[in-house]
């Protein structure tokens, strides 16, 4: 079974009219059976769940990063 991982993306205000989810990951199949190609890379919640329909897919919503947290692996790294 395809899988799709998506997330809501990070640098969208509220009452901006663009795409509000971004498309991380597909996994799953065998051969091109199982293989699902994404032009876009934002996405509209009801395009992606239209698509994960089509194609027969699970959409796995990913948790979004806590504000704090974000940033911690490049200043450990220094």
């Amino acid at each position: 079974m395809l899988k799709v991982y998506a997330r809501e993306r990070q640098k969208v205000g509220s009452g901006v009219k663009q795409p509000k989810y971004r498309v991380v990951a597909v996994t799953g199949g065998k051969g091109d059976a199982g293989h699902l190609k994404v032009e876009a890379t934002h996405f509209r919640k009801t395009e992606i769940e239209q698509i994960a329909a089509d194609v027969g897919a699970e959409i796995i919503w990913l948790e979004a990063m806590p504000e704090e947290k974000r940033g911690e692996m490049k200043t450990a790294a220094r």
